[in-house]
Formats: C-alpha cells, sequence, structure tokens
C-alpha cells in the first residue's frame, strides 16, 4: 500500500516580496509566486503522483497555490478540505510591519526571538508551539487518518503550520524544526509506514 503525503508551503506571497509580516493577513501571490506553483504542480506530475484528496487552510495564498497545483497535474475539482487549522502562525501586532522596521522597534534579537523560538509569541500573536496545538489535533483527525487508509494526500498550507506537521511527522524536536527551512513552492515528498513513520522522503527541488 502506498500511503503518500506531499507537503507544499504556498509560492511567494506579496508580503513576502515587501518583507512583511504576514499571518493571517489575506494577501495574494506574486508572479514569482504563481510561477512557483506551477512549477511545483510540473514536478509532481513529473514523479507520476495522483491525488485522492487535498487539504488547505482558509487563507487564498495557500487555496491558489493547491489550485494552481491541480491544474499542471490534471486534478482540477479534487475533494479539497479547508481549515484555519493549517492557516500560517498569526504574528499579531507584528503583522503587517516590515521586518527591518520592527527590529528597528523592538531590536535585533527581540524580533529573532520572536520569529524563530519555540514558545515565545510576539504581542498579540501565536508562538510555533501554539500553531502546533491547533494544527496537529486537525493532522491527526483528518490528514493522517486518509494517508494511512492509502490515500495519496497533498497539502498546501504555510511555513510555520508545515514545520508543526514536519515536527510531529518525523518526530523532530522543537531546537530541530527550528532549523528547518520550507522553500515556497517546493514539494516534500513522504511515503509513510504503517505506524505513520516517515518510509522516505524527498525534497522535489528541479
Amino acid at each position: 500500500m502506498d500511503r503518500i503525503l506531499v507537503l507544499v508551503r504556498h509560492g511567494q506571497s506579496e508580503w513576502n516580496l515587501k518583507n512583511l509580516f504576514t499571518g493571517w493577513k489575506d494577501v495574494d501571490l506574486t508572479e514569482k509566486g504563481i510561477a512557483e506553483a506551477k512549477s511545483a504542480g510540473g514536478r509532481l506530475k513529473k514523479k507520476g503522483l495522483k491525488f485522492d484528496v487535498a487539504y488547505t487552510s482558509v487563507l487564498k495564498r495557500a487555496q491558489r497555490t493547491l489550485d494552481l497545483m491541480l491544474d499542471e497535474l490534471g486534478q482540477k475539482g479534487l475533494e479539497t478540505h479547508r481549515d484555519q487549522a493549517l492557516n500560517e502562525r498569526d504574528y499579531g501586532d507584528l503583522t503587517g510591519l516590515n521586518k527591518d522596521d520592527a527590529r528597528k522597534k523592538w531590536g535585533e534579537e527581540q524580533v529573532h526571538i520572536w520569529r524563530r523560538s519555540y514558545d515565545v509569541q510576539p504581542p498579540g500573536g501565536e508562538s510555533l508551539r501554539d500553531t502546533l496545538a491547533r494544527a496537529l489535533p486537525y493532522y491527526m483527525k483528518h490528514i493522517q487518518p486518509d494517508v494511512l487508509s492509502g490515500r495519496s494526500v497533498l497539502v498546501s498550507a504555510h511555513g510555520n503550520s508545515l514545520r508543526a506537521l514536519i515536527m510531529a511527522i518525523e518526530g523532530l524536536t522543537p531546537e530541530q524544526i527550528l532549523k528547518r527551512e520550507l522553500d515556497t513552492g517546493v514539494p516534500v515528498f513522504y511515503r509513510l509506514k504503517a505506524d505513520s513513520r516517515p518510509e522516505t522522503i524527498e525534497i522535489l527541488k528541479d
């Protein structure tokens, strides 16, 4: 039985380009982001993958990335579930601020702690641990059972919600997951064992 799970961080967004904290702000993809999403779909097609179900967040940058990938795969209209459990981490008061301006206001070290610590929340926002607390139960209840039943599952989401899933799937520590970089529009392809642990992990880059 193939137990296939593919995780994809959305293509570059308008606020990624402007170096702004985005979080739950519903911004669209840039032209580069559109190209990244199409390229991701092309790589999945080249790999010979077909999906039975897809999951995404309620934010348009993830949903549009998913739609563009499905277009490339010839799978428009695939059963798709959208849930805010898969949304990006909420950056609270930092949302909409330029990252360089935030460093000037609060200091390089404080902004680094907010961005790269596991359990420190930015003002009014979520830590990575908070993001894990909403994304992981959703994964365990919905996504993982689909994969373990033999369905091929495609997830289009965000850097931090996907880090939360990767941490659980690969059994990583908070320190290990904080060092994990996820490029926009680059699929992470898992084959899972029956016990839900990874049998193979492949980063699908050109």
